[in-house]
């Protein structure tokens, strides 16, 4: 059976993430623990609130080594909502930077908009060949979130001893107020959105299903 571990440490909406997998058949753990993470066939790495808060939860349990030791191996990540914005190398926050995994180049930081947080259903400009997006890239998701990474860059990933070698990277995008900013990012095993597909209705379930397709 299709297995997947929802990486629990202490900063997300877990439940909604074990139901949703659950759902669609795969056998899903709520766990910290380094080895059920590293072994499931697929990793959720979920997040709410500060970038730098959400960083230290991570890291006092070892998840930033397992998001390494699984991206090393192959083996499929999907980083959510602050999961997502964590993957990136820098949060900018209350005047504060804050280094995160380090996965994807660039950084995290306000929304220009009139009103923040960015709250409810908006469309994806979906990146040509996205699997994540595959047959949903007209539909809407669900957002929650007051800041987002603004563009990519290349990563130094060597230091982690990771190479995407001629993994495709696909960015898939969002605007809102004046701002364009990544909405979903597929990079080898490396997935991450930044909308919540588990309070996405049909899209975000058919969303989970293309990421369970990967395994």
């Amino acid at each position: 059976m299709t297995t997947a571990v929802v990486f629990d440490y202490g900063f997300g909406n877990v439940r909604s993430m074990v139901r949703a997998l659950s759902n669609l058949g795969v056998d899903t753990t709520l766990t910290s623990d380094y080895r059920q993470a590293l072994e499931a066939d697929g990793l959720v790495v979920p997040g709410v609130g500060a970038f730098a808060a959400c960083m230290d939860g991570l890291k006092q349990v070892d998840g930033d080594r397992v998001i390494y030791d699984r991206i090393r191996a192959g083996r499929p990540v999907l980083g959510v909502c602050v999961g997502e914005q964590i993957m990136f190398e820098h949060g900018h926050e209350h005047g504060a930077d804050a280094e995160g995994v380090g996965l994807i180049g660039g950084s995290v930081d306000l929304l220009d908009a009139d009103v923040v947080p960015h709250m409810g259903w908006d469309t994806v400009d979906a990146a040509p060949g996205s699997v994540l997006l595959k047959g949903v890239e007209q539909e809407r998701f669900y957002f929650v979130h007051s800041y987002a990474a603004m563009a990519v860059s290349a990563a130094d990933t060597a230091r982690f001893e990771i190479d995407f070698a001629d993994a495709t990277e696909h960015v898939s995008w969002c605007e809102y107020g004046r701002s364009r900013f990544v909405a979903a990012y597929e990079h080898g095993p490396l997935s991450a959105t930044q909308f919540h597909p588990e309070k996405s209705g049909d899209a975000g379930a058919q969303l989970l299903k293309n990421w369970i397709a990967t395994f």
